[in-house]
């Protein structure tokens, strides 16, 4: 895509999004996958952004259109050449001749139907951050929300104090004017020296109780999740400082043992920060934080599914961990969905060669190049996981992590399954290749 195609995509991602929905959309004819498994002939009505009725075939849908108003009465001849064959007839010529007033009508033509993806770890895409202001947010979610990632929350890297906060102003500001985002992630400054990985070591502080209190100020509400190293002096007493404002709290970039993870999840952490990665290993004799995040049924555990950050051997044993609680994260820097070359991680300089990105200094990974897109096709197709897992994954877990599978402040309708009262973020894709074709994200069809 030509710098000048890439800058018309993002007025019209943007316009798109900050739009209003769709008064009624109606997809038929779709083979549907979310956590709760895989139906065909499945159709979906959304009204004014939130599922309204779902099911499977054609006759039910009709019914359910009339039932809302938006159908009129069929010709006789049509009505009796799909009776007695309502879960498999599907026309191209009828649903258009049903359907009246202010409503988009979409055929999947037996395509995957998902819910639309969340990411919570990503920090950038299309030669932009997150961390680089209104307009560097509109470019980077324009690049993930293109291949489905309806919601994310948005990561910010390690900077000095009062560049952290400003950034968190301006997430805060998006959130007033796009629903896809969700809220600031914040991966560091609390991140311990020997697990930097690519954040900026001069930058890296103990959580003391003001500076806690000073990004929470900054934050005003929008601060989602928050990676700590509980081993830090004032490690524990920020997360539970955290956890009592409404943040989620995230063991990650640490050099802490079994005892020190166990209570640093005791003390509100809900998250592992990319699990194996800027963490000591595990151990049989040292087992370190890995083990503790995978007995405890509260935590969520975050896993890039690259084949890179974690090897495909080591990927297809943690999916198996603990089902239900891995969340698909990219942890996506501005490179993303860009072409091999010099690239910025703050203000570290980062080479990228073969979609893999390492730090100029140490040649340390510095984030991914990954989008979630492919992540889900890789669990599918290289993983050899269940269809509904692996959407699962990208989805109603991250979802869950934050209290977003419910209705809540943030999103008002819950986010993450293809469900009557969730919102209308939807995805069709290529049965084969998983490549998303169309994306509504809270019924607004976006470019």
């Amino acid at each position: 895509m030509s710098n000048e195609d890439r800058e018309q995509t993002v007025g019209k991602v943007t316009k798109a999004v900050e739009g209003e929905p769709t008064r009624w959309l109606v997809v038929q004819n779709a083979r549907k996958i979310d956590a709760r498994g895989i139906e065909h002939g499945f159709w979906i009505i959304a009204r004014d952004g939130v599922i309204a009725a779902t099911g499977n075939g054609e006759m039910s849908m009709i019914s359910a259109c009339r039932g809302f108003g938006i159908a009129d009465e069929r010709p006789d001849k049509v009505a009796e050449d799909t009776a007695g064959n309502q879960d498999n007839a599907y026309s191209s010529e009828i649903a258009p001749l049903m359907l009246k007033g202010d409503v988009a009508e979409v055929n999947a033509q037996g395509k995957n139907l998902t819910p639309g993806y969340i990411d919570i770890h990503a920090h950038g895409s299309w030669n932009r951050s997150f961390d680089d202001g209104l307009e560097g947010i509109d470019i980077a979610r324009a690049g993930h929300l293109v291949h489905g990632t309806t919601r994310q929350v948005l990561s910010l890297i390690t900077n000095p104090m009062d560049v952290m906060c400003s950034n968190l102003k301006n997430v805060k500001a998006a959130m007033s004017k796009r629903p896809d985002v969700l809220g600031a992630h914040l991966e560091g400054p609390f991140l311990a020296l020997s697990r930097k990985g690519a954040h900026d070591p001069n930058c890296l502080k103990d959580p003391t109780d003001d500076l806690v209190d000073q990004l929470l100020e900054a934050a005003d509400g929008s601060l989602r999740q928050i990676t700590i190293a509980p081993e830090l002096p004032h490690g524990l007493s920020a997360i539970k400082r955290f956890a009592a404002a409404g943040v989620v709290p995230a063991v990650g970039h640490c050099d802490a043992d079994y005892e020190t993870a166990r209570r640093g999840f005791e003390a509100g952490a809900g998250i592992m920060t990319h699990i194996f990665n800027a963490m000591n290993g595990l151990k049989h004799r040292e087992p370190g934080p890995i083990p503790a995040a995978v007995e405890d049924p509260r935590v969520t555990i975050e896993l890039i599914n690259d084949g890179f950050h974690v090897q495909n051997p080591v990927l297809k044993m943690a999916v198996k961990f603990a089902p239900h609680r891995i969340a698909f994260v990219t942890d996506a820097m501005s490179a993303t969905d860009c072409p091999d070359g010099a690239y910025k991680l703050g203000a570290l300089d980062v080479t990228v060669k073969g979609g893999h990105a390492r730090l100029v200094s140490n040649g340390a990974i510095a984030g991914s190049t990954l989008l979630l897109e492919h992540s889900v096709e890789r669990a599918v197709n290289v993983l050899g996981m269940d269809p509904a897992d692996a959407v699962e994954a990208a989805t109603l877990t991250p979802a869950r992590a934050f209290g977003f599978d419910r209705p809540n402040e943030v999103t008002g309708a819950p986010l993450g399954l293809l469900s009557p009262g969730y919102a209308a973020d939807l995805l069709i894709s290529d049965p084969k290749t998983w490549q998303v074709e169309h994306v509504w994200c809270a019924g607004r069809r976006i470019h």
